[in-house]
């Protein structure tokens, strides 16, 4: 009979939105589909995400968030991973970072995906201040998920909406190990116009990864946090960062090929629940 491991248990702090696929709708599937257990701490409650979308409701968390941890804490409640995206508000910087001091331990891993921009622009919702918080925040990882946009911000550097070279995102991703974390995966990496990828840097090891796929035409929301929590879920699941990347990429870029191909409305997310069979194949689950 197969030996059965100890199940890892993540801790994601996410907004919840109701309808439209990102957060919390894409990181608890995600991660539970790698056999992953996944607690949820939510930042706040949308009825729909804010992507295109208008009249949503928002109800902000902060005052919650306190007696979540303080609970966790009493039940001595250990976590293999701590995973932060999107965060409203200073406040909510300052108490995801003592939630992280709260619980990291030597063996753990604490991923931050700076969810603040995009395109060469901050979210409305933030202001350039909000970009120092989370550079505060991001040293207290040990790896970091940013697209160019968020590195630039994080780096205190002019936007470049590339393309690129290999030289200057292997400069950007140096500088961004040197806030901290000792892994940096960027997002939005292209050196040719119809392509799209990542880059990875492990300064452990000194070693720099392209990972790039054919661009699809369009954009679509929560790709970012599909993505993100792709790559844990193939760290969690033992794999390389350079493997967990590059599996993080060809799920996402078939999820954007399903929605394409179907013709739904980009505001909606993207289908990545008939790619996870084929991501379980990837993290070799089944």
């Amino acid at each position: 009979m197969k030996s059965i491991k100890r199940q890892k248990r993540v801790a994601a702090v996410h907004d919840l939105s109701g309808f439209g696929k990102c957060s919390l709708t894409v990181a608890l599937p995600v991660l539970s589909a790698a056999g992953i257990e996944t607690s949820a701490l939510p930042t706040a409650v949308l009825s729909t995400h804010t992507g295109g979308i208008s009249g949503y409701t928002y109800r902000d968390l902060t005052e919650d968030m306190r007696p979540f941890i303080r609970h966790w804490k009493s039940l001595d409640l250990q976590f293999d991973a701590l995973y932060s995206g999107f965060l409203g508000s200073f406040e909510q910087l300052d108490i995801v970072g003592a939630f992280f001091e709260e619980f990291k331990t030597k063996e753990n891993l604490v991923l931050v995906d700076p969810v603040m921009a995009d395109n060469g622009t901050l979210y409305k919702v933030f202001t350039p201040e909000f970009a120092t918080g989370m550079k505060e925040l991001c040293k207290q990882a040990d790896i970091i998920v940013p697209n160019l946009t968020e590195a630039a911000l994080l780096l205190g550097q002019p936007y470049n909406p590339g393309p690129y070279t290999h030289a200057y995102i292997e400069e950007t991703l140096l500088r961004l190990s040197e806030l901290g974390p000792e892994k940096i995966v960027l997002t939005g990496v292209y050196f040719q116009e119809e392509e799209l990828g990542a880059a990875t840097y492990d300064a452990h090891t000194n070693t720099t990864d392209f990972i790039a796929v054919s661009r699809i035409p369009g954009s679509y929301h929560g790709t970012g946090d599909i993505f993100a929590s792709t790559v844990l879920a193939g760290l969690m699941n033992d794999f390389s960062l350079n493997e967990a990347t590059r599996i993080a990429v060809r799920f996402t870029a078939n999820s954007i090929m399903t929605t394409y191909l179907a013709g739904t409305d980009h505001r909606f997310g993207v289908n990545f629940e008939a790619n996870i069979p084929g991501l379980l194949k990837e993290l070799e689950l089944v």
